[in-house]
């Protein structure tokens, strides 16, 4: 196994969302790697958690890593945040990105959970989930 292409994975989908125009149209640079410093947009997106596995076999190393991307926002109702769900899943599914180490086999989306959060369900989120299949070359 190799968690050696974790960063440049995790570079080349900031990359493909950052620079996605439906995306950014919908909530301009507010695309992070974490909560944002300061006061937060009304919607953003940000990168999260990731769970990665071995799939090397005789071939070379290789990995399926598990990632999320959240839209978060405290426009009224869910639509805002699915608008920018959709336009994150239109920018990373089937995209094979060159990486600064290795090769991307694919990405594909898994699942997606939309709920209300914060002290009086003010803020809507939803976790898109994601697997890529990454060889290392």
């Amino acid at each position: 196994m190799s968690y050696a292409m974790a960063a440049p994975l995790q570079a080349a989908v900031y990359q493909l969302l950052s620079t996605d125009a439906a995306l950014t149209a919908l909530v301009g640079g507010a695309i992070h790697d974490g909560l944002p410093a300061g006061p937060v947009p009304e919607t953003y997106v940000s990168l999260g958690p990731e769970v990665v596995r071995d799939r090397s076999d005789r071939d070379g190393a290789g990995a399926l890593h598990r990632f999320t991307v959240s839209v978060i926002s405290e426009a009224q109702g869910f639509a805002a945040a699915k608008t920018a769900a959709a336009a994150v899943c239109a920018a990373l599914v089937d995209a094979t990105p060159t990486l600064s180490r290795g090769r991307v086999v694919g990405i594909w989306f898994e699942r997606a959970q939309a709920r209300r959060t914060g002290s009086a369900g003010q803020i809507r989120r939803i976790d898109l989930k994601f697997r890529a299949r990454v060889e290392d070359a």
